[in-house]
């Protein structure tokens, strides 16, 4: 993102987040950036859409609210008035009013219209949080040296004062959830009962939110994501979201089962609850997902897919920016190995090797296309990028086969003493590699039918043009060849990846039993 993210807003399969000085638009279905609206003299710190969308309000360390026009990306008023950082910001139900908080220690209310600031309210401390009612646009709430209180808006302190470090309203306003310290508390904000209440086991909560249908409740602690299901008597943990590798500063449900979170670590996620994902990206012939090992990974980055396969045979393709499942596809490869995919045509074909074997699978129709006789045991295989040829690396040579006829196109021998055990394809290149040599051999196959020609020995992962590359598979480290800095470490949690793919932007690996993780290098490789 350019810069950390510590605040975001959803509206309309839209989020607002920071970005440097300015504010983003992505679209949460490709994850592609709108637009980017800048006026702020200084970072900003809350940004928040207006109920009805048409606007946004942001409060910046300028000490100034801005308000924007979603449509045309242009400020509709800028508002002085707090003389220190503005921290939070919120726009009534009725969108007549933006409530703002600061370091100055005042919450003001700003008449919309007219630009005014017909009421500030005086607080001990720095006002960390300023909000709404969802559907009541006469009151709001404040966070302030850990206490949250309510308010009218003449600036008079009503209902009752309670701990909480962040808090969040269900669509309807009739609940809040609260953090402070280990605790996570869902009650009535009017009357104060409290609904339901539990206990965080890891770090003190930073930031929480309830899903539309005010079912679940995301939590954030530290750089991890929990969800409860808090519908029974006894909140029940369902689901832990591990990706980010700096806190997590931000969450919001973009619908009742996917949650999106952005982090210090400049990015944001986001992430698929339960079994049955219902996000739109999903196709309607896709299947649910399962709790099998994920054992190889695809990237094309030229779809903007992912296609990953588990040791259930099951094939799912990713979309790469928004990190969602859009379908998924049984095969009968259960853990047989080599295997790979490709989407050809826009369809998902899958192979796998058994029985002396390559079986070419239409993922899609549930189909046998094409079996290709090995001769010889497979150690690795690949399916060209345009689906025209699948290449295959024996004990002792690499064959070129037809994926429309199965017939051999060509050969070229390996002697005895080279014990290469993977291949890669680039196009119409071919190389082999041998674990312990980061260099391969490699031969370009030109045009179906023409005879191989060797290429020189070349590194298994290829400099980028600035000279950044991935330097150690292992660790997922990226190194800056011309510095000798290593400018990315994956932390060493996650453990050895059972796959790498890395192109000039994207690194995605997929870790046991379940884990898939993709990363953009945009800002570092520009």
């Amino acid at each position: 993102m350019g810069s950390y993210v510590n605040d975001l807003s959803y509206q309309n399969n839209t989020i607002a987040v920071r970005v440097n000085r300015g504010i983003g638009i992505f679209n949460t279905t490709t994850g592609s950036k709108t637009a980017i609206l800048s006026g702020h003299d200084s970072p900003f710190d809350s940004v928040t859409y207006s109920p009805d969308g048409i606007s946004l309000a942001s409060g910046s360390q300028d000490n100034t609210v801005k308000l924007w026009d979603v449509q045309t990306g242009g400020v509709v008023k800028t508002f002085y008035g707090h003389t220190d950082f503005v921290w939070s910001v919120s726009i009534s139900a009725d969108c007549t009013r933006i409530a703002s908080g600061s370091e100055d220690h005042t919450i003001r209310l700003w008449d919309i219209q007219t630009g005014e600031c017909p009421c500030v309210i005086n607080q001990e401390g720095r006002v960390e949080h300023v909000s709404f009612f969802p559907t009541d646009p006469q009151h709001l709430l404040s966070i302030c040296e850990d206490k949250v209180r309510q308010w009218d808006i003449d600036g008079h302190q009503i209902g009752h004062t309670y701990d909480g470090s962040h808090v969040a309203f269900s669509s309807d306003g009739t609940q809040s959830v609260s953090c402070y310290k280990g605790a996570v508390k869902v009650q009535n904000p009017s009357s104060g009962v409290i609904v339901t209440e539990f206990q965080t086991d890891n770090d003190a909560p930073e930031c929480c939110c309830f899903s539309p249908d005010s079912r679940l409740i995301a939590v954030a602690c530290g750089d991890t994501a929990y969800v409860w299901d808090i519908t029974s008597s006894t909140p029940n943990l369902i689901e832990t979201f591990t990706g980010h590798t700096m806190d997590i500063t931000s969450l919001v449900f973009s619908s009742p089962s996917s949650l999106i979170s952005a982090s210090f670590d400049q990015s944001i996620k986001f992430w698929q609850i339960g079994s049955s994902p219902k996000d739109p990206l999903e196709a309607p012939k896709s299947t649910p997902p399962t709790s099998d090992n994920v054992e190889s990974i695809i990237l094309q980055a030229k779809d903007g897919l992912i296609i990953t396969s588990d040791s259930d045979g099951v094939v799912r393709t990713w979309d790469i920016f928004a990190g969602l499942c859009k379908a998924s596809f049984h095969t009968p490869a259960q853990d047989l190995h080599p295997r790979d995919a490709q989407l050809i045509s826009g369809k998902p074909i899958f192979c796998w090797y058994a029985g002396e074997n390559i079986n070419i699978w239409d993922a899609e129709k549930g189909e046998l296309l094409l079996t290709i006789d090995v001769p010889g045991y497979c150690k690795d295989f690949k399916l060209s990028e345009d689906g025209s040829r699948v290449f295959c690396l024996t004990r002792s040579s690499i064959h070129a086969w037809s994926i429309q006829t199965g017939k051999r196109m060509a050969m070229v021998g390996i002697t005895p003493h080279d014990v290469y055990e993977s291949l890669t394809v680039d196009s119409s290149r071919v190389w082999v590699w041998a674990y312990a040599d980061s260099y391969g051999k490699g031969w370009d196959f030109g045009t179906p039918g023409s005879s191989p020609v060797e290429l020189p020995r070349a590194h298994r992962y290829r400099l980028h043009p600035n000279g950044i590359m991935l330097w150690d598979i292992e660790l997922l480290r990226i190194k800056d060849t011309r510095t000798g800095k290593v400018v990315f470490q994956l932390p060493k949690r996650y453990g050895k990846p059972c796959g790498v793919q890395w192109n000039d932007q994207h690194l995605v690996a997929c870790f046991s039993p379940t884990n898939v993780l993709i990363l953009d290098f945009g800002h570092i490789l520009k």
